[in-house]
């Protein structure tokens, strides 16, 4: 197979605190305020956190290679660094929307695997989105429009209070999530599950066994996939093939790599075997997959 193109050039769009009139790596407001920043770019990423709550929507957006269908009501949960395509008249949109960057917590939120705790940063088997009732939405947005008073009108403890309603939000959010979706929802009874997510973001080109995580761990694999099986239902070995598919999918459209490239890249011992890993995930080859992609046949 030659080399796959990006038929659109990626642009990262970084957190603006000026951009964003405020001082804080936070902003929260309505559509009629940034209506045009989500079809700028025919195809962009950020480096933060982007929630929709949607009151009126359509169209649809790509986001690597998933295709989400945009609805009334729809709350949507968006992780930084994923490759967006809208597909949507912005002027018909209406929504309120809240932004931060993941840093904007940390000197406040003692648990550094905080995110990971969260459903909806970087799901594989859910959708980043949920539907929420208007008693729902109502909480949502009372809590956006407390932290929006907070960024007009700044004062000694804007920031603790600030990051106490985002830490509730998330929270929340994430309750419902799990509602939403089914998914577990019980107080972990220590970090190795949440530890085993970090780890895999970090390694995943590199390392594809669950038992060279538990290693890292200084744990059983058995101890760890009681662990992730507690904490997100599925097994350590199904979330470390979902989280490699993910990576081999965006490779495969939006870089220039040959399946060869790619196989190296990911320490594959032969491009067969990373071919035939891809075929067994997907019920897809390589030249399948893309075919489908570029006829509008998404996920």
């Amino acid at each position: 197979m030659g080399k796959i193109v990006n038929p659109e050039r990626l642009v990262s769009v970084p957190f603006s605190k000026t951009e964003c009139g405020t001082d804080f790596y936070l902003n929260t407001g309505q559509s009629g305020e940034i209506c045009g920043v989500l079809t700028e770019h025919p195809a962009f990423k950020t480096d933060f956190f982007e929630f929709f709550f949607f009151r009126k929507a359509s169209g649809f957006l790509l986001l690597n290679f998933r295709k989400i269908d945009l609805r009334d009501g729809m709350v949507l949960l968006l992780s930084p660094h994923q490759q967006q395509e809208w597909h949507v008249d912005e002027a018909s949109l209406d929504y309120s929307f809240l932004i931060f960057r993941e840093d904007f917590m940390r000197t406040f939120i003692a648990d550094k695997y905080f995110a990971f705790h969260l459903h909806y940063y970087y799901p594989t088997d859910t959708p980043p989105f949920l539907t929420a009732n208007e008693e729902r939405r109502t909480e949502y947005l009372r809590l956006l429009d407390k932290m929006k008073q907070e960024l007009l009108h700044p004062v000694a403890d804007s920031y603790h209070i600030i990051v106490s309603v985002l830490y509730y939000l998330l929270s929340l959010l994430n309750r419902h999530y799990a509602e939403s979706w089914h998914l577990p929802a019980d107080t972990p009874k220590n970090n190795y599950a949440f530890q085993f997510k970090d780890l895999l973001e970090k390694h995943i080109r590199n390392m594809q066994r669950v038992q060279e995580y538990a290693d890292m761990l200084r744990i059983s694999r058995v101890t760890l996939n009681n662990a992730v099986m507690a904490q997100f239902g599925v097994s350590a070995t199904h979330l470390l093939k979902q989280r490699l598919l993910e990576e081999l999918k965006n490779g495969l459209l939006f870089s220039s790599q040959t399946v060869s490239q790619l196989a190296d890249d990911f320490h594959f011992s032969d491009p067969s075997h990373l071919m035939r890993f891809f075929k067994r995930q997907t019920g897809k080859t390589f030249t399948q997959y893309m075919m489908d992609y570029k006829k509008g046949i998404y996920e």
